[in-house]
């Protein structure tokens, strides 16, 4: 079973975070929902209180098979400034573990961090000049380049969340769970 970290803050963007951790369950993916914060309780950007299943502190040490970013002001500059989190992420990117950003998230947490370096990326329109070092495809809702996958925003959480989990546990997989959504 794939085993996905998806780090969660007050701020993110509701519509992102749901479907991200609600697709890869249902797709079978053991997902950590971990809050950055001291606290698990977290306000998403427009109100929704959420959960987290434990803190990023509790998991830090651990290797997971993807980490998985929503996006959302301030929530991707809280993803940001996280030092514990962007260790996390480099040393998943040091395995090619799949690290995942969507909207914000591309350019505030991975583009200030250089992870989108020399490669094709996306972002919610106006934060392109956050993805530094990058090739910005502006008409792609989903961009895979080696092992970084980047989506645009809210109306494209689906199709992202989707081929998070195509690529983690096949395309079968992700065409069951996009069926059964009607997608």
């Amino acid at each position: 079973m794939s085993k996905v970290l998806v780090p969660i803050a007050n701020g993110n963007e509701d519509i992102e975070a749901i479907t991200i951790i609600d697709v890869l369950r249902r797709g079978g993916v053991e997902v950590t929902v971990a809050s950055i914060h001291e606290s698990k309780q977290i306000v998403m950007a427009h109100g929704t209180k959420l959960e987290a299943d434990v803190l990023l502190t509790e998991v830090g040490e651990q290797i997971f098979d993807a980490v998985v970013l929503a996006g959302g002001m301030p929530g991707a500059e809280h993803l940001r400034d996280c030092e514990l989190l962007i260790d996390i992420l480099e040393k998943h990117d040091i395995q090619d573990a799949l690290l995942a950003a969507i909207c914000a998230s591309p350019a505030v947490v991975f583009g200030t961090h250089g992870f989108v370096v020399d490669k094709q990326a996306t972002c919610y329109p106006g934060f392109e000049d956050g993805l530094i070092g990058a090739e910005y495809m502006a008409n792609e809702p989903v961009v895979m380049d080696d092992n970084i996958l980047t989506g645009k925003g809210p109306a494209t959480a689906m199709i992202f969340a989707l081929t998070v989990l195509g690529n983690l546990n096949g395309y079968d997989a992700a065409k069951n769970v996009a069926d059964g959504l009607l997608c």
